[in-house]
């Protein structure tokens, strides 16, 4: 009887170790990819993670993200553990409850702009108010969007806002539709080249960074994998930066744009630079949650500084790029 105990203690415990080891590593990566994000559309067309994380027998999934709004929700929703956004949206959705660290910055990009037709009578900024205005609400042309009416002493009240999908807002100006749009590339890039539109308000420093978002129970569980990730991230960013051409024609495939509006966004408005989360990051969409929840964005009894310590966690990137 003891030693029928004995084997079945033994055969518990080969158990519990097997579900240890199986908890160790995730049954799979779950990564989205979007035109605004260059560096996952190399690692998607490349096939990098798969081979990575194929010799531990990890599955990969690639979910597409139209703008930081889906992005976000994707992550929340538990659809996608890895998950590429603007950095001020992402502060905007922690707010809002959504569990996720901030843990590497993939560009720094001039990404938006308030943009109008060619034959347009608005100037400025001041000429807004009254206007139909389109923007994806929760990402960062929309942010934009506040933080330069706040500028000039206007808010959303001051305008018509019409909440549109980034691709959706290109096309209602393009149709009359609406009389300017918080843009965002590639669509901004091809209105541009295409459509004769125009930039009547660029701002570099209202674009809070490229930045890539992990669920929080993933990063707690898996924490050696975010750092995997984000060394092909890097990976990614030198190949872009030493295959420039190649990159267009990835994005015009992807986009379904015309190779010289992929590579107006690629060659112009695009940096890589910057991998890891820092105070200019910090101060950026610091300073991006003060003017949201000024405008009623973010609740009022929210410590923004506090919230911002609590979504970066630059470790994972310091480790990624030593």
């Amino acid at each position: 009887m003891f030693r029928k105990f004995i084997t079945l203690l033994s055969l518990a415990a080969l158990v519990a170790c097997g579900n240890r080891q199986t908890a160790d590593k995730p049954a799979s990566i779950r990564l989205d990819f979007a035109t605004y994000n260059p560096p996952s559309l190399v690692l998607k067309e490349k096939g990098w993670v798969e081979e990575e994380f194929g010799k531990d027998g990890i599955a990969v999934e690639w979910v597409q993200s139209q703008g930081s709004n889906r992005a976000l929700s994707f992550l929340q929703s538990n659809a996608v553990d890895f998950g590429s956004t603007a950095g001020a949206a992402a502060l905007v959705s922690a707010s809002n409850g959504n569990p996720i660290y901030l843990v590497y910055i993939y560009t720094k990009p001039e990404w938006t702009a308030l943009v109008t037709r060619s034959d347009s009578p608005i100037q400025k900024i001041e000429d807004l108010k009254g206007k139909k205005v389109a923007a994806t609400l929760g990402t960062d042309p929309y942010i934009f969007l506040l933080r330069s009416l706040a500028r000039v002493g206007l808010t959303d009240k001051d305008i018509e806002l019409v909440p549109l999908q980034h691709s959706e807002g290109a096309q209602a100006l393009v149709n009359n539709q609406v009389d300017a749009w918080a843009g965002l590339d590639p669509h901004m890039a091809r209105l541009e080249l295409e459509a004769g539109a125009r930039l009547f308000y660029r701002n570099v420093d209202f674009n809070t960074y490229g930045v890539l978002n992990v669920r929080k129970d993933f990063a707690d569980k898996y924490p050696q994998f975010v750092e995997r990730v984000l060394r092909l991230y890097e990976r990614a960013k030198k190949w872009i930066q030493e295959n420039p051409e190649e990159t267009v024609s990835i994005l015009a495939n992807v986009a379904q744009i015309k190779p010289e509006v992929a590579r107006l966004q690629l060659t112009q408005r695009t940096g890589y630079q910057v991998a890891i989360p820092d105070q200019k990051l910090i101060d950026s969409i610091t300073e991006a949650g003060k003017v949201l929840q000024a405008g009623g964005h973010i609740q009022p009894n929210v410590d923004i500084t506090q919230l911002v310590a609590g979504l970066v966690k630059p470790d994972w990137a310091q480790a990624a790029t030593r």
